[in-house]
């Protein structure tokens, strides 16, 4: 009897099959600038051809992080898909890039081929969301890596934006304002704090209905992260000289990634008060998190914030209103002490 690579635990069989089921979904998700269809050795993208003239590439790759534990624990594999493109399109961003393809990586221990095609349904339904391709990808099948049921995800994000539009630091200026745009909870950061406080200190099942959330719990903490590419794109077009900066609140929160944005001398003033928070925060905040700690945790209800000229700001928020995006007037940029 011949020993096989699927007596080792890597079936091909099943990675052909899922390269097949999700062929139609990458299709679906192509733009101007592809090339190539998906299941080469790379994937191919033309900036001339997307209608660029002297562009400068952004890239960006992030993961999920432990709220896939959420994924294993609920069997939800559907949105966490979004949140790896969303992760990555959001901080290319904030440069002023239009996200112009997407690659994604899949590993487990053992292939299922009907969760992979669920998690990879919700990245093309994000790149759907931001108006990049799904290039391309890796499934990698790794025995005794990974234990049963569970995966690991990464995305790698190219963006471009023409050299004379990318945003700068410098352009940052004292009395700017800072517009934030909602969340829809935790996003992708924090997972970690919140499962603690939520389900080992206070001990919530996940299917618990709480005060506050119009789904179980497990479902809430999985709502996945907005992706703001298509609104802000619209607000870069319409007020290009009137946004100085702009900041993707990831881990560490408002407190430390709108500094980011701003220039050395200059700091933030922020108003936590200014705008509506998300019950889930409360009820993490319940099991004792200091307040210091959950704004350097979690973002607390702003996904995203643009910096823009004081005189400007309420044009960029009706304009964003127009495009389906409450702003709120969150704080300013400041003199540093």
């Amino acid at each position: 009897m011949s020993l096989t690579y699927r007596d080792a635990g890597v079936d091909i069989d099943a990675g052909n099959e899922l390269v097949r089921r999700i062929r139609p979904l990458a299709a679906a998700t192509r733009r101007a600038g592809v090339l190539d269809e998906i299941g080469g050795f790379g994937g191919l993208f033309g900036l001339k051809e997307a209608g660029f003239s002297d562009p400068v590439l952004v890239s960006g790759t992030d993961g999920v992080g432990t709220k896939l534990k959420l994924a294993f624990a609920t069997g939800i594999h559907d949105t966490v898909g979004i949140d790896l493109v969303a992760m990555c399109v959001n901080d290319v961003l904030t440069l002023g890039a239009q996200p112009l393809f997407f690659l994604d990586y899949f590993a487990s221990g053992r292939l299922d081929v009907d969760t992979a095609e669920a998690v990879i349904r919700g990245v093309a339904a994000g790149c759907a969301q931001a108006g990049c391709a799904l290039l391309g990808g890796e499934t990698a099948e790794l025995p005794g890596m990974y234990a049963d049921g569970e995966y690991d995800l990464a995305g790698f994000c190219v963006g471009a934006v023409e050299r004379d539009r990318q945003m700068r630091r410098d352009r940052v200026a004292a009395g700017d304002i800072l517009l934030g745009l909602p969340s829809s909870g935790l996003h992708s950061n924090g997972l970690s704090l919140a499962r603690k406080a939520l389900l080992e200190q206070l001990g919530h099942p996940l299917d618990a209905s709480l005060p506050g959330l119009d789904a179980p719990l497990g479902q809430a903490m999985l709502t996945p992260t907005r992706i703001y590419v298509r609104p802000v794109l619209h607000a870069l077009d319409a007020h290009r000289d009137a946004i100085h900066g702009m900041a993707h609140i990831t881990g560490g929160g408002l407190v430390d990634n709108v500094p980011r944005a701003v220039p050395d001398g200059l700091a933030v003033r922020l108003d936590y008060g200014a705008w509506p928070e998300p019950a889930l925060f409360g009820l993490i905040r319940s099991a004792g998190v200091a307040e210091d700690e959950m704004r350097r945790t979690f973002n607390l209800g702003i996904g995203y914030v643009l910096i823009v000229a004081r005189d400007a700001a309420p044009d960029v928020q009706a304009t964003l209103a127009a495009a389906g995006e409450a702003a709120t007037v969150i704080g300013e940029v400041v003199q540093a002490p």
